[in-house]
């Protein structure tokens, strides 16, 4: 049984309090995450900075971060050549001064050689390790904050839904008021499944009309050319029926007129006449 809306804007305004108590708590920021390597740079350092960070930390964005990280990276890898070649330098000069001097044979440099390239193969693991370390680190970062971006979506939707929630119970309610007062028809007043198969019902007597319809469509020039014949048949029989009446009134009134057996004769024509009229008269009706 699916929950009252009361109980889901409810259990809504649970959630969204939670998760903003959640983000007051942990609150994720480039500022934040600065600071916390900032604050571990001794204060004569902080006095220092480069040309890449002598910015403000109020301004600090993740562009900026990102210019510091290569400023320093090079900055290091130069540091690191000069104290290689500072200490490179203050060892061959002792071995020169020294008392008694330091004397390298060919085969302690052989086995030096073959310890740096022991130690050149490890460094060079070591720096694959870490670059597929920081590959996997910049895809999680990318997961993370797509997350956290679809999470903050769903807390902006979580702060609407109360209000959606309380407009459609309203909208509800007017629509029930509404059809309490005015609707008078009983399919208005079905629920779901029957209206479903109300319409369904609808739908198919009116695609059977549409089928009669078409039927009656194709008929419609046979029965045309029916009626044209049957026009051009009744039209000689009209003639004819009109020439039987007006002969039948002329024998009527000759009848009227006449005198002894001249009367009887135009009598005798006036009937069969008359018997002619009714006959074609018949006909005609039949045909009609």
């Amino acid at each position: 049984m699916p929950a009252s809306p009361r109980k889901t804007a409810a259990k809504a305004q649970e959630v969204l309090k939670t998760l903003t108590r959640h983000q007051a708590q942990h609150e994720i920021s480039i500022i934040k995450l600065s600071e916390q390597i900032t604050s571990h740079t001794p204060s004569e350092t902080r006095q220092r900075n480069s040309d890449a960070s002598s910015s403000s930390l109020e301004g600090t964005t993740p562009a900026k971060l990102e210019a510091d990280l290569a400023h320093y990276s090079e900055l290091f890898s130069k540091l690191r050549f000069s104290y290689v070649e500072q200490v490179t330098k203050e060892k061959f000069i002792r071995a020169i001064v020294g008392d008694p001097p330091l004397i390298v044979s060919m085969q302690e440099n052989l086995e030096l050689e073959k310890h740096n390239l022991e130690a050149k193969a490890e460094l060079k693991n070591l720096k694959q390790d870490v670059a597929k370390m920081v590959e996997e680190l910049e895809h999680k970062a990318r997961e993370l904050t797509q997350k956290y971006e679809t999470v903050q979506l769903e807390t902006v939707r979580l702060e609407e839904l109360p209000t959606k929630i309380s407009g459609l119970q309203a909208q509800v309610a007017k629509l029930k008021a509404a059809r309490a007062t005015t609707d008078s028809n009983p399919e208005m007043n079905l629920p779901l499944v029957k209206t479903q198969h109300l319409v369904s019902r609808r739908q198919a007597e009116q695609q059977e009309l549409t089928r009669e319809l078409e039927a009656l469509r194709s008929k419609l020039p046979r029965k045309r050319k029916e009626a044209e014949r049957l026009e051009a048949e009744l039209g000689p029989l009209e003639t004819k029926r009109q020439n039987s009446s007006a002969a039948a009134r002329e024998a009527r009134r000759r009848k009227e007129a006449a005198l002894g057996g001249v009367g009887d004769d135009l009598e005798q024509r006036a009937r069969w006449w008359t018997a002619s009229e009714t006959i074609l008269t018949h006909l005609l009706d039949t045909k009609n």
